[in-house]
This record gives C-alpha cells, sequence and structure tokens, in this order.
C-alpha cells in the first residue's frame, strides 16, 4: 500500500515569454530544492522507490510539456497531472505572465503495521 508521507508545493513564473513548461519547471524546483530532506534513508528505503505524485496547475495545462519536466526530479518515479489553476497575469504588450502552482506528494510502497 503505497502511503503519502510528505508534501512540497512550489511557484513558478514566465514573466515575459509566456511559456506554460518553463514556468512549471520553475514551480517544480521552487518545490525541490528549497528542501533537504532525507526521508527515503529515514524508512530504510532507496530513494529510486520515492513514488512522486505532481500535480500542476496552470491556466492552459495542454501547453505543458510533460516529457520535458521529468528530468527535473533526480530520482524517484515522477506521476504528472496536470489542471486548470495557476493565473495568467496580462500585460501591457497583450501577451501574459504566467504563474504555475505544484504540489508534491512523497510516498512509498510501505507494509501495514502489525
Amino acid at each position: 500500500m503505497a502511503r503519502r508521507l510528505l508534501t512540497e508545493f512550489g511557484m513558478g513564473t514566465s514573466l515575459r515569454r509566456g511559456d506554460y513548461t518553463g514556468a512549471a519547471k520553475k514551480a517544480l524546483q521552487d518545490a525541490l530544492w528549497h528542501n533537504s530532506i532525507n526521508l527515503a534513508e529515514l524508512f530504510g528505503f532507496e530513494k529510486t522507490d520515492m513514488l512522486l505524485k505532481v500535480e500542476i496547475g496552470v491556466q492552459e495545462p495542454d501547453a505543458v510539456d510533460v516529457g520535458a519536466l521529468a528530468d527535473v526530479f533526480p530520482y524517484g518515479q515522477p506521476e504528472f497531472h496536470i489542471v486548470r489553476g495557476g493565473l495568467d497575469v496580462p500585460r501591457p504588450d497583450g501577451r501574459a505572465t504566467v504563474i504555475a502552482n505544484v504540489a508534491i506528494s512523497v510516498a512509498f510502497e510501505m507494509a501495514p503495521a502489525s
């Protein structure tokens, strides 16, 4: 049974290019790079055993290239869910500043407590 142990949050932006994938990548890095949690070692697992549920909210979910995001993770098994969310802030030049929000939940396959 997979048991969620931790959730991290992040936010990323594409200020001028309207790049939903770029904003999502920055949000992932924001969630990951500000933490140094040795969760796998604490429970006696390898880091590759981490099950990562990655939820990304942007205004145009279909504009996110999920394949370009997988390389952000140094280990673990990410499963991506892209949903409508985040925020597009209109700019005077007609483009939008894109804001992406991310939640990364970390789980392991754990035996039930006896």
